[in-house]
């Protein structure tokens, strides 16, 4: 059966903004600066202000972003980085190819994102740095992890893959995007992202002038002046062309957040009316001191019944997603080189019992409440 709804529909937000987009990739043709022209530098500065002042080095994906933020930091091997279990794996797979310890930590149960008290836990003297992960849209509590990482002298890299546009609280009122408030911050392009390129792309944000140069050296070979290579760097650009779509999609970013939000409320009330003693799911929890860009709209299923309600979903044309089905501690690839806390029992609870609901800037009620009436029907609510 056919529905025609999409996890994310890049058709229907192109078309909104078809010429804007259309006239900045003709712009690049006709100029045939498709390498560092006008559009990335452009884009790089207003992405800057836009996150409050900060340097923004882009580069060709968010996987070179967490790598280059890495090596700019200049760990040795055998240091340790400590990563959630519960994540996409780029944020650990950057740490072991460069020959350092992954060291996977739980998250909390409610937020699915890592806490100063799990990081805490996993403390050695070979810890050098913390990779906080913004999930599914909204921050990390930042204010004690940094705390956490000022007392043991650690680096705080933020993964904002999935956060662009969301705004911390601190407890003395400051506030602050996401991305900005470590040593480093990292994001992704990803079409799929919430503020999304039409292939790949990424970017790092640094406040610190002196490690934005060097991070910026990394992305660029390692060289400040051409020929001359002061460092082991990369070769990880973001072209010209890509460059001129977000450019286009920039000044869109919170509108495109405030249509998630509006989504997400619609979805908590119908679902929280269908459901309201959360017998069969339990609906996303809200970080009390930060906004949230709703990247993806996850529920968890009890009672084990998550792979069925997926597959009966699936068979009314309603898509919906599992983000992540395998902890990273319990993935083939980290055996051997990583390190896992000795509990990581919220991990493997929220691998075996997220979903993810359709989620994008151009959700209507009436999509929604199709997707809404197949969990009724599964549930026989």
């Amino acid at each position: 059966m056919g529905t025609g709804i999409c996890m994310v529909d890049l058709k229907g937000q192109y078309l909104k903004i078809k010429d804007e987009v259309d006239a900045g990739i003709r712009n690049v043709l006709e100029t045939s600066s498709f390498i560092n022209g006008p559009a990335v530098r452009k884009f790089r500065d207003d992405l800057g202000k836009y996150l409050g002042g900060t340097n923004v080095i882009t580069c060709a994906n968010g996987t070179d972003a967490l790598q280059i933020a890495l090596m700019a930091l200049g760990l040795k091997p055998g240091d340790e980085v400590i990563v959630p279990a519960f994540t996409y794996v780029s944020s650990a797979e950057v740490i072991g190819l460069l020959g350092l310890v992954p060291v996977m930590v739980d998250v909390d149960p409610d937020t699915f994102n890592v806490t100063a008290d799990n990081i805490s836990k996993a403390l050695t003297p070979a810890t050098r740095a913390i990779i906080p992960v913004h999930l599914f849209g909204q921050s990390c509590d930042m204010e004690p992890i940094l705390e956490f990482a000022g007392r043991h002298g650690l680096h705080v890299i933020e993964d904002n893959a999935q956060a662009i546009g969301a705004e911390y609280t601190f407890s003395d009122g400051r506030k602050a995007k996401t991305g900005t408030m470590g040593t480093i911050g990292c994001t992704s392009f990803f079409p799929s992202k919430n503020l999304g390129c039409y292939g790949d792309g990424g970017a790092v944000f640094c406040s610190d002038g002196s490690l934005a140069e060097k991070i910026s050296m990394i992305a660029n070979h390692g060289q400040k002046i051409k020929y001359h290579h002061s460092v082991i760097g990369c070769n990880s650009r973001l072209d010209t062309i890509q460059a001129a779509v977000l450019e286009a999609k920039l000044p869109h970013l919170d509108e495109y957040s405030h249509a998630r939000r509006e989504a997400a409320d619609y979805y908590d009330m119908r679902l929280r009316e269908m459901d309201p003693s959360g017998k069969h799911y339990r609906l996303p929890a809200r970080q009390k001191n930060s906004t949230h860009v709703w990247h993806q709209y996850t529920l968890k299923i009890t009672e084990g019944k998550r792979d069925g309600l997926k597959a009966f979903l699936e068979k009314l044309g309603i898509p919906s997603m599992i983000y992540y089905p395998l902890p990273l501690q319990d993935q083939e690839a980290f055996k051997g080189i990583a390190r896992a806390a000795e509990d990581l029992s919220n991990a493997r609870e929220c691998a075996s019992s997220v979903l993810s609901l359709p989620m994008h800037t151009e959700l209507t009620h009436e999509i929604q409440d199709v997707v809404i009436d197949g969990i009724r029907q599964f549930f026989r609510l």
